[in-house]
């Protein structure tokens, strides 16, 4: 994990942290850095964390959610922070901060890549040369579109001073392992108590990427089912053995699906398909044939009228707006 070096890394100084933004930033991402940082501080009843904003674009700097931000100018070399946090952003250009990520490693000063962020340096970075992570939902997508055999499934992890990460709502727990190693554990405990953390997991804990997995209130035999559906994306089961193997007749599966979900299970199974194909659609360059063979589509007719049914756009008309939305940038 994140290691603050000294003389921040002590109870008596002040810890800056440089939060990096680009236009579309995740809201949640950077409100979970700084409340948690904000916590600390009324917690010790001092201004022990102090944060600012940079950008490549300074001024005012907009979320995905409409908040905004004003950002200073992030020049490399230039007033470097204790840590930089790169908020993660979709559409967002690496090379800005990358050049600012290499000044401060060259400083031994340690530098979080949240989500998108993290996604990107793995894409620009390929030959890192150790262990790397990032969203799940983007770790599927880099393993569609490249060889990443360094590439992880933890919530975050640390090499040469670079520590990429998953984010998203797992972000707060990220900041409160990175202020336990200068903050007493009395005090982490009661910052897990107003943030509400029963439990900080570890970074090296594998993140929760099915359904299933967040799926307590579910019958286990559909828990079952919906992870082995949704670990046979591209090579669809027939229903029948998804029923076998839970020891139910087809029946038996459409009244379980049926009365619990809504839906029945081949229509849960298309549409779990369908979101992967729209996420490859959105988030990378593979051509669309071999988005519909990467999630069980027989031809790319049949990919374009799952997409419209489920989303009223056909795969061409998402890709093509996935290029208008970047023109628009």
């Amino acid at each position: 994990m994140v290691s603050l070096r000294e003389p921040h890394s002590t109870l008596s100084n002040l810890c800056v942290f440089e939060l990096f933004v680009q236009e579309g930033f995740c809201d949640l991402e950077l409100a979970s850095v700084i409340t948690t940082l904000r916590y600390a501080n009324e917690l010790r009843a001092r201004d022990q964390f102090h944060w600012r904003f940079v950008s490549d674009q300074p001024g005012l700097i907009s979320s995905a959610g409409g908040i905004s931000v004003r950002a200073d100018p992030a020049i490399p070399d230039y007033e470097m922070a204790d840590i930089m946090v790169v908020i993660g952003a979709k559409g967002g250009v690496a090379a800005p901060w990358l050049r600012r990520l290499r000044s401060m490693r060259r400083d031994g000063l340690p530098v979080v890549l949240l989500s998108d962020a993290a996604s990107a340096y793995i894409r620009e970075t390929p030959k890192v040369g150790g262990p790397v992570t990032t969203h799940w939902r983007d770790a599927v997508l880099l393993a569609e579109s490249g060889d990443y055999p360094q590439l992880t499934s933890q919530f975050a992890v640390s090499h040469r001073c670079v520590t990429t990460a998953a984010g998203a709502g797992a972000t707060v727990e990220l900041i409160l392992g990175i202020i336990a190693k200068i903050l007493p554990a009395h005090e982490i405990a009661e910052l897990c108590n107003l943030l509400l953390i029963s439990e900080l997991r570890p970074a090296e804990r594998p993140q929760p990427r099915s359904i299933a997995e967040n799926s307590q209130r579910l019958d286990p035999k559909i828990i079952r089912v919906i992870q082995r559906m949704e670990a046979n994306i591209s090579e669809p089961l027939p229903l029948t053995e998804l029923a076998s193997e839970i020891h139910l007749s087809g029946r038996q599966l459409e009244r379980l699906f049926n009365g619990e979900l809504g839906t029945s299970p081949a229509r849960f199974y298309k549409t779990l398909r369908a979101k992967r194909a729209r996420s490859m659609l959105r988030e990378t360059k593979i051509s669309i044939l071999d988005v519909a063979i990467a999630t069980g589509f027989s031809s790319t007719s049949a990919l374009s009228k799952a997409l419209r049914a489920h989303f009223g756009m056909t795969s061409s008309a998402i890709r093509a707006k996935v290029g208008d939305d970047t023109l628009a940038e």
